[in-house]
């Protein structure tokens, strides 16, 4: 059945050609469906729109005020189904990610750089928030993806782990003698202790897992960066709790000391979330598609 929007695709190939038989080819259709269709909108719109002539057809006086409106609303439509594709190919868009700022240095940046690479014309935003602010921000709709420390409980979120972690104690050359033999998290404790703020999902996580062995922790020196740290314990300030994987420079070169423990703190995961309700945006999906191509 032939729709409204049709009749004035219609109407507006025969004024833009003026003639039916020039329109007709345009549109793929026959000569007199053209003209069936024009008959159809002068009878709804109880007006001439068309006045015959030698040449082919001119617009009426009535039929020139609804061209100048009618051809402006198809090339809308033309544009936002163009744009609508161009985004689809990922030619124009945007994707808003939310991430912490040590998981961003260490474990983000090289997704980024591909991403960007072969879709440059698709603006990126990051957002630096913790993991729990990161998963207000997805159920709000700020950000498309939020990359997190997991594990995440919120029903509401799709989690993807990605990649592996480990948390351990390090030190810096003055209390290098701990490093020769594994401690109890009782002897831990009783350490001057560096640790990332209580809102930070790591910390949450440690303090979990030693809390389940009946053996309370608690911190000499809190800060807001992993970078942090591990310059604080550096400058042996005392023992920091940090992700191997993200200290591996420091561990190497012999700038820090991994304090072994007698029991390993569990690893845990990277990954990122998303609003399960919500489907993804076309740039979403294939920044989502690389992370799980390198999984």
């Amino acid at each position: 059945m032939i729709t409204k929007l049709d009749l004035y695709k219609v109407f507006c190939q025969v004024g833009k050609n003026k003639s039916f038989s020039k329109a007709a080819k345009e549109l793929y259709m026959t000569q007199p469906a053209v003209s069936q269709s024009i008959m159809q909108l002068e009878r709804e719109l109880d007006t001439r729109l068309f006045t015959r002539t030698p040449k082919g057809v001119i617009l009426t006086n009535e039929g020139k005020i609804l061209y100048e409106h009618a051809i402006s609303a198809i090339n809308l439509i033309d544009a936002g189904e163009k744009k609508l594709l161009d985004s689809k190919n990922l030619m124009i868009g945007d994707l808003k990610i939310g991430v912490g700022d040590t998981t961003s240095k260490y474990f983000l940046l090289p997704y980024l750089e591909e991403f960007h690479s072969r879709y440059p014309n698709v603006k990126l935003k990051i957002i630096n928030r913790t993991t729990l602010e990161l998963c207000s921000l997805v159920k709000s709709g700020n950000i498309d993806i939020a990359i997190c420390n997991l594990p995440i409980e919120d029903s509401s979120i799709e989690i993807i782990e990605c990649m592996e972690v480990h948390d351990i104690f390090v030190c810096g050359e003055k209390f290098k003698n701990l490093t020769s033999s594994p401690l109890n998290f009782e002897d831990i404790v009783k350490l001057p202790l560096i640790l990332l703020e209580p809102k930070s999902n790591s910390r949450r996580y440690v303090e979990k897992f030693i809390s389940s062995k009946g053996v309370q922790i608690s911190a000499e020196i809190e800060l807001g960066s992993h970078d942090l740290l591990l310059e604080f314990a550096k400058i042996n300030l005392g023992i920091a709790c940090v992700v191997k994987e993200f200290s591996s420079n420091y561990l190497e070169n012999k700038i820090l000391y991994e304090i072994k423990t007698v029991e390993q703190i569990p690893k845990r995961n990277i990954g990122f979330g998303f609003l399960k309700s919500v489907s993804l945006s076309p740039a979403s999906k294939k920044f989502v598609e690389l992370l799980c191509k390198e999984k």
